[in-house]
């Protein structure tokens, strides 16, 4: 197992060390788990109480909760952001895949640039273009014509459609389908009539996507997912959705076709969004949302019930069923009260 000098990984995520600098760090685990050899962080002054008793070699923290920490110790302005940096130096993640493997079947038409590494059984087809770095995990397809950026990271079982056009740097986890059809037919007489779907998928650079996440490619336009963007696992993002720059999307949000999501946008986990209208810059949808409606100004927005034992949601629920004659009554109720 490698390790670093705690001095060294302070260096390196600007922060100051208190204690020990020669000490060394070989991981990173929770507060309640660490071990002399580990790094922890504490993100929130409610937990301090847990620093008595924790074992860890070092503890990343802020300079008001440094006064009780027993060990050595990385001062940082914010603990939980330094956490995801640190989590990077220390990342024993094995690349996707290294090397061609010879069970890699790649078209004498593609063009690879420098250190691109294919897993076997992976299928790259005619007139794709891999950047420099590019690595594609086992069993992955790269249809016709599609480019991927510069270092980007692509998982097993990925399968990459026609004329897809991926940036630099992104990462793509195993089992997602990016530039399959949209969901587009039209009705003659009760038979649907398919319509083939002409435009494809673009994304930007240091895009993020989960496992077994579907984007479909556009009908006529391209689908659109800025750089930045992060999208958790198992979404649906439907034909000619534009998602902006620096947007996140938890697990198993589902778009409707033809939306637009603007930047610094936040869709909480099972949200559904109705297509064909606008989300502004910087809405938060908690989970469950069911936004039917455009969001024109910054906010949090929620919809849904929450939780409730059987017996109060059968309550609430007859309530509901029961509000249409309720306003019917009280409209009544406020006419005669004006008549009088």
């Amino acid at each position: 197992m490698s390790s670093i000098r705690l001095a060294d990984l302070a260096q390196q995520l600007d922060a100051q060390v208190h204690g020990d600098g020669n000490i060394a760090i070989t991981g990173i685990a929770s507060m309640h788990s660490a071990h002399s050899e580990q790094i922890t962080f504490l993100s929130n002054s409610r937990y301090r109480e847990q620093l008595a008793t924790c074992k860890a070699g070092a503890v990343v923290l802020t300079e008001a909760d440094l006064p009780f920490c027993q060990s050595s110790a990385l001062v940082v302005k914010n603990p939980y952001l330094t956490y995801a940096r640190m989590a990077q130096i220390l990342d024993t993640t094995p690349a996707p895949a290294q090397d061609i493997a010879p069970g890699a079947v790649i078209s004498p038409l593609a063009k690879l640039g420098k250190q691109v590494s294919v897993g076997a059984n992976a299928v790259i087809e005619s007139g794709v273009e891999l950047g420099d770095g590019v690595i594609i995990g086992a069993g992955c397809f790269i249809g016709k014509d599609a480019k991927i950026g510069a270092g980007t990271r692509i998982w097993a079982n990925v399968s990459i459609y026609h004329r897809v056009e991926i940036g630099q740097k992104c990462l793509i986890q195993s089992g997602t389908v990016i530039g399959a059809d949209g969901f587009g037919y039209a009705n003659d007489r009760g038979n649907w009539v398919k319509i083939p779907q002409l435009g494809t998928v673009i994304i930007g650079d240091s895009v993020e996507i989960g496992a077994c996440t579907t984007i479909d490619r556009g009908a006529l336009d391209d689908t659109q997912i800025g750089n930045g963007v992060i999208i958790d696992n198992q979404c649906q993002i439907a034909h000619n959705v534009v998602i902006g720059d620096n947007t996140a999307v938890a697990g198993g949000v589902i778009m409707a076709g033809s939306l637009k999501i603007g930047r610094y946008c936040q869709i909480g986990g099972a949200s559904v969004i109705n297509g064909h209208m606008e989300i502004c810059d910087k809405a938060v949808v908690t989970g469950m949302g069911m936004v039917m409606r455009p969001i024109t100004e910054p906010g949090i927005y929620s919809s849904g019930i929450p939780l409730q034992t059987n017996k109060v949601w059968r309550k609430t629920a007859a309530l509901v069923m029961n509000i249409d004659e309720m306003n019917k009554r009280l409209k009544a109720v406020e006419r005669k009260i004006k008549e009088e």
